[in-house]
This record gives C-alpha cells, structure tokens and sequence, in this order.
C-alpha cells in the first residue's frame, strides 16, 4: 500500500526563472574566486591588494590589505564592488530559488540547519537590523531574495552596513598598523608554507562541505 503524500509533497514547487541558472552560476564563479583568495592571499596581501580585495573581500583580507599602501579610496571602492557583486547574485539565488536555496546553503556550504533556521527568524524580525550588522553574509542576502524584499528597501540598508564595516576595519587596522605590518612579516617570511597550509584548508573545506549529507 502505498504512502500518503508528505505536506511538502502536496505544495507544487514554483517554476525557476530563466535567471535562476545564471544566478547560480555566478554564485560558484565568486565561490572560485572567495577560494583562490584563500589559498593566495599570503602572496597578493601586499604586492596585489586589489587583486586580492577583489578575488574577495572577507573582514581579514580588508585588514591585511591596509598597510600595502593602497588608497582609502580604491580600498574601499573596491570592498563594495565585490561585496556588492555577493549581494547582489546571493539575493538572485533566493529570489529565484527560494527555500531550496536556503537548504542547498545548509547541505553544501556548511551551514548548520540550526543557524539558518535562526537567520530565518532573525531576518524575518529585525530585517533593518540584520541586513546592515551582517551585510557580508551571502546567507542573509539568499534570506532577502527568498523573502522577496525590494532593492528600494535593501540598497540604503547595504550602504548603512557597508559604510559602518568599512569606517571600523579601516580605523582597527590602522590603530594595530605595526602589529598587522609584524604578522604580515612573518607570513611573507614563511610564504611557500603558509600557502600550502592555506590550499590544504581550502581543499578539507570544500570536501567537508560538499559531503552527502547523513
């Protein structure tokens, strides 16, 4: 005798959009990107800032990119293309996607069902808090897009928390100016090694991550 239905059975599943391959195929492009940055950052933190700001713009890559000498200007033009560019294509993805994006982000990429299901309310209530704190998050961006916000509403709200992010790391690396210039010393000092550590982490992750999971 066959099962009855499941009630997520019985909801008929939208239609994708045509964008939708598109926004995911952007998405793996920047995840490239985020991990060639990972596994070269000792290389490019202070020959190649913007080549590394724009592999990615994480919160460390910001810092250690200060004391290369590159302009506050260029510093930080370059943050908001490529966070904006995250933004952007995450927002596509739960738009397009929906909740399948926010389980495929919880299967694939590491995160703990627990902690979506926390953004998800977290969002859900304070959405002009949580969008502008956690503006570097490509979960909170698949959130805006699955819960449809209007880039009217989010565009002020990714100016607030980029401009907030960017003034703090900003005035943190050049108040701990010598201690990041004496950390990066050291990491060119031990480069060869330190990338390898680095192309091993990046590899462990991504085999971690992608694991079916039990």
């Amino acid at each position: 005798m066959s099962q009855p239905p499941t009630e997520s059975e019985l909801i008929p599943v939208p239609p994708v959009p045509r964008y939708g391959p598109l926004a995911i195929a952007a998405f793996i492009g920047l995840v490239v990107c985020t991990n060639i940055a990972s596994a070269t950052w000792a290389a490019l933190d202070n020959e190649h800032p913007a080549r590394l700001l724009l592999l990615s713009s994480r919160n460390r890559f910001l810092v250690v990119t200060v004391p290369s000498g590159i302009s506050p200007f260029t510093w930080s033009l370059l943050a908001v293309i490529r966070l904006g560019a995250s933004a952007f294509v995450c927002h596509m993805v739960g738009r397009a996607y929906g909740d399948r994006a926010l389980r495929w982000f919880w299967k694939f990429m590491g995160m703990p069902q627990e902690q979506v299901t926390k953004f998800e309310q977290s969002f859900a209530k304070a959405e002009w808090f949580v969008v502008p704190f956690f503006v570097g998050s490509n979960i909170v961006w698949v959130l805006s897009g699955a819960a449809r916000t209007t880039w009217k509403r989010l565009v002020p709200l990714f100016a607030l928390g980029m401009a907030l992010r960017l003034a703090v790391l900003w005035w943190l690396s050049r108040q701990f100016e010598e201690e990041v210039r004496s950390a990066m010393r050291w990491v060119d000092r031990y480069q060869f090694w330190v990338i390898g550590v680095s192309i091993a982490i990046v590899v462990l992750a991504n085999v971690r991550n992608l694991r079916p999971s039990r």
